[in-house]
């Protein structure tokens, strides 16, 4: 295996290890994480509102520091420091503690970490082959996640009694944070690759003098008109994301799915990722990423809209379950290749980690009011009407980020 591939490995696995212990244990176990930490839907969209407020901040000075260290030692740090706070996560605090948690890990999961893996895959994907480097990563990520996340249910399942039902709240409590303590424990073992596997020295773009240009960076891509439109899209994508965090309690509440086979259904979502982010990814090298991500917000749009419509099926699970299905394609495939248009836009790569936070300022504004919006949405209506709402939400944004995407289409092709 070449030095490249292997680099690329440790990407994908450091890009999903660092978000495991914040989101992906309340993703795929959300209705016993609820019960376990004793929250409300509101509670928990307040934590990750604090995750959000503060990695607002942490995106900006995060882009700069993208552009002067090595990505191999800002990796490496934010990974261990984030497996530090799963310790405490796995003591299952209290709602204050857990609060202040999520807002430490915006600083160990953003700050030192978010913009260094961006800048580190487009460097990887040279000039020719950024849809495929941003694909394979984001691909990647979901297939590592949909691995891990299938194994975590299996894990929890064996760790209860037979009939689900039955378990005890300490039962609950064990299992859980079982959970916990083995994904704290792949965080550490990603980082111990990263350190390995990635170069040691930054690219030569960002050496010498010009690292003293990183806030220069900043404002050369606040005066890009793509930027702004790439915020955007971003911000539209990242609600729907966000969504997709309720999925599985959207088949415990409304279906009537137990807590495994709700866990069961939030795991196999996950597995429409990596098909999608490497498809889209392969679509943007071919026809450009602004179009692919207009096909995104297309199908992301259409799917959702159905979900909110109430019309169909319940009773023909297939059914539910394909337009399911196709509304992740939607979301994953824009995830996919939302960085993928910067060679597009013809952004300086010496300024691609400031590019980054500025944009992420913006764009990931949905970690401090999506969670909270979401929550509200779903405690004021209970059931079905409540999902309604926030899928009909869903499918405002996918429009407004399909409007982003043509704009940005545009601008980009001319002279």
């Amino acid at each position: 295996m070449s030095r490249r591939t292997i680099a690329m490995l440790a990407l994908i696995i450091a890009g999903e290890a660092v978000f495991m212990l914040p989101f992906v244990v309340a993703r795929v176990f959300r209705s016993a994480f609820l019960a376990v930490f004793g929250l409300s839907n509101l509670q928990l969209g307040s934590a990750f509102s604090v995750y959000g407020i503060v990695a607002m901040v942490s995106y900006l000075l995060g882009g700069p520091l993208a552009d002067r260290f090595a990505a191999r030692t800002l990796i490496t740090v934010a990974l261990v420091a984030t497996a530090a706070g799963g310790i405490v996560f796995a003591s299952i605090p209290s709602i204050p503690m857990l609060i202040a948690l999520y807002g430490y890990w915006g600083l160990t999961t953003i700050l030192l970490f978010w913009a260094a893996l961006i800048r580190a895959t487009r460097e990887w994907g040279a000039e020719d082959a950024q849809g495929r480097a941003y694909g394979v990563l984001d691909g990647g990520r979901g297939l590592l996640a949909a691995l891990l996340a299938s194994a975590a249910v299996v894990m929890f399942a064996q760790l209860l009694p037979l009939d689900v039902s039955a378990a005890t709240a300490a039962q609950r409590s064990s299992a859980l944070r079982a959970i916990i303590v083995a994904t704290t424990a792949f965080t550490v073992l990603a980082a111990a690759l990263s350190w390995f596997a990635l170069p040691p020295a930054t690219s030569p773009a960002t050496t010498g003098a010009q690292r003293q240009l990183n806030w220069i960076g900043v404002r050369a891509a606040a005066r890009l008109p793509t930027v702004w439109l790439q915020a955007i899209a971003i911000v539209c994508a990242y609600v729907a994301y966000k969504v997709t965090d309720n999925f599985g309690l959207y088949a415990h509440d409304v279906l009537g799915y137990d807590d495994i086979a709700s866990a069961r259904l939030g795991a196999l979502t996950f597995w429409t990722r990596p098909v999608a982010a490497l498809g889209a990814g392969l679509l943007a090298d071919r026809i450009g990423g602004t179009r692919t991500l207009a096909i995104g917000f297309i199908l992301l749009a259409g799917g959702a809209a159905a979900l909110g419509a109430g019309l169909l099926p319940v009773s023909v699970p297939l059914v539910l379950f394909a337009t399911i299905v196709v509304t992740c394609l939607g979301i994953y495939g824009v995830r996919g290749v939302y960085y993928a248009v910067m060679n597009e836009m013809r952004l300086p790569l010496a300024i691609t980690g400031s590019a980054v936070g500025l944009v992420s300022v913006i764009g990931y504004t949905p970690d401090v009011f999506a969670g909270p919006l979401i929550g509200a949405l779903l405690d004021h209506d209970p059931g079905a009407v409540g999902y309604q709402h926030v899928f009909f939400m869903t499918a405002g944004f996918a429009v407004v980020g399909l409007a982003s995407a043509v704009a940005m289409h545009y601008l980009t092709k001319r002279p």
